[in-house]
């Protein structure tokens, strides 16, 4: 025995909805891990030359692989301090990040070692010429616009 029946116009809307939703559901990527927001990391204050640098760090994995991903902008002096635990050739891109950023490698005894450029939202790797322990990211142009060169030092890194 069949048992036909007839929707309204509004059931027929709302049926294609939730059917679109389920399939959305089904094909959807994977949403990204809960994300830090800014004020959530722990700050440093910063110095190379005359110029103070408000920092948000970076010390463990989760907030290294964050970093400044889906920030939509920073403050004019503001940026992101990456510490490691090894002495080694880190290397970054720009996924997920909204924003063009600039980049300082910076070996153990604080000072930059290499400059870089980085372009929002690409895959290229940015990798230093020298091992390192700390990475300094900073609003595109900041490093040149503040005359800061390799071989300068900066004060305040945590140890």
């Amino acid at each position: 025995m069949r048992f036909p029946f007839v929707l309204s116009s509004t059931g027929r809307v709302a049926l294609a909805t939730a059917a679109a939703l389920l399939c959305s559901l089904a094909l959807a990527q994977p949403l990204p891990a809960p994300i830090k927001q800014a004020d959530a990391f722990p700050k440093v204050q910063l110095m190379i030359g005359m110029n103070v640098i408000d920092a948000s760090v970076a010390a463990n994995e989760a907030d290294r692989e964050q970093g400044l991903m889906y920030r939509k902008s920073l403050a004019p002096n503001e940026g992101m301090l990456f510490v490691f635990d090894e002495n080694a050739g880190h290397c970054f891109w720009m996924k997920n990040t909204l924003i063009p950023l600039s980049i300082a490698f910076i070996s153990q005894d604080g000072t930059i070692t290499d400059l870089d450029e980085m372009e929002a939202e690409t895959t290229n790797n940015h990798c230093p010429t020298h091992n390192g322990v700390y990475t300094l990211e900073m609003s595109k142009g900041w490093f040149t616009a503040h005359g800061i060169k390799p071989g300068m030092k900066i004060s305040g890194l945590p140890h």
